[in-house]
């Protein structure tokens, strides 16, 4: 069975995608960038989009039952690869404990504000149920 999940964010609706597309146990979720979609703002600062984009993820995750502990691969992407230390705080905290396969691309995003954008696949938890079978 497959859906998606959607933030509210005008870019998924002027672009034509989803923020998150759930496929049996895979979720998929899309590049997300630091902003804040109910008020359409982004910060400045590296860190502080940092913290949005985890914000953005860890709220799909936990709509599509799984979190931060069933994501298997994650992308960073930063204009400025001299900006990632910056972001490992946030991102430790987030994926230290369960930690995923990840890459971290140099490369221009879609709008010059836009510091850093990650992308992640997880694999939702199987209930007791699902594993007697």
């Amino acid at each position: 069975m497959r859906r998606a999940i959607s933030s509210g964010s005008t870019f998924e609706r002027d672009i034509g995608y989803a923020r998150a597309v759930v496929d049996g146990d895979w979720v998929f979720v899309s590049g997300t960038t630091g902003f804040d979609y109910t008020r359409m703002t982004i910060a400045d600062d590296v860190a502080a989009q940092t913290e949005q984009c985890l914000a953005n993820i860890g709220a799909v995750l936990a709509e599509a039952g799984c979190s931060f502990a069933d994501v298997v691969r994650v992308h960073y992407i930063l204009p400025d690869a001299a900006d990632f230390p910056a972001c490992w705080p946030a991102l430790r905290r987030c994926f230290a404990a369960s930690p995923p396969a990840a890459t971290m691309i140099a490369a221009g995003l879609a709008d010059p504000r836009m510091r850093i954008e990650i992308e992640v696949t997880a694999r939702r938890p199987q209930t007791t149920e699902e594993n007697s079978r």
